[in-house]
C-alpha cells in the first residue's frame, strides 16, 4: 500500500502562482509513475500531469500545457506541482495519484493509489 498526502492548495488570484505537494509513503516511492489530477464541481476528473519514475519524463494535459509543470524528489518521496498563471477556470480538488508500471498515463483507471485531495480556488 501506498499513502498519499497532498498540500499547498489554497485561494490565489487569477494569474498567480500556487505549488502543490503530495508526499508517499509506505513503499518504495521511486517504483511508482505519480499524477496530477482535478475534478472541478459538476465535472469530471480531468488529467493535469503525470511523471515517470525516474522524473525524466512527463506529460501533460492540453488545458494546463504550458503553465503547470510537474516534479518529484525521490529522496524525498515528494511529487510536486507547480501552477503558474492560474486561472478562475483552474479551481478544483486536486488529486495526486501513483501507479506502478513503466509508462505515465493520462487514463485515472490506471492508477490504484489516491490522495484525498487538496483544493485549489482562483478568483477571478
Amino acid at each position: 500500500q501506498v499513502q498519499l498526502v497532498e498540500s499547498g492548495g489554497g485561494l490565489v488570484q487569477a494569474g498567480g502562482s500556487l505549488r502543490l505537494s503530495c508526499v508517499a509513503s509506505g513503499r518504495t516511492f521511486s517504483n511508482y509513475v505519480m499524477a496530477w489530477f482535478r475534478q472541478a464541481p459538476g465535472k469530471e476528473r480531468e488529467f493535469v500531469a503525470a511523471i515517470s519514475r525516474s522524473g525524466g519524463i512527463t506529460s501533460t494535459g492540453k488545458s494546463v500545457k504550458g503553465r503547470f509543470t510537474i516534479s518529484r524528489d525521490n529522496a524525498k518521496n515528494t511529487v510536486f506541482l507547480q501552477m503558474n498563471s492560474l486561472k478562475a477556470e483552474d479551481t478544483a480538488v486536486y488529486y495526486c495519484a501513483g501507479r506502478q508500471g513503466p509508462g505515465t498515463s493520462d487514463s485515472e483507471l490506471r492508477y490504484d493509489y489516491w490522495g484525498q485531495g487538496t483544493q485549489v480556488t482562483v478568483s477571478s
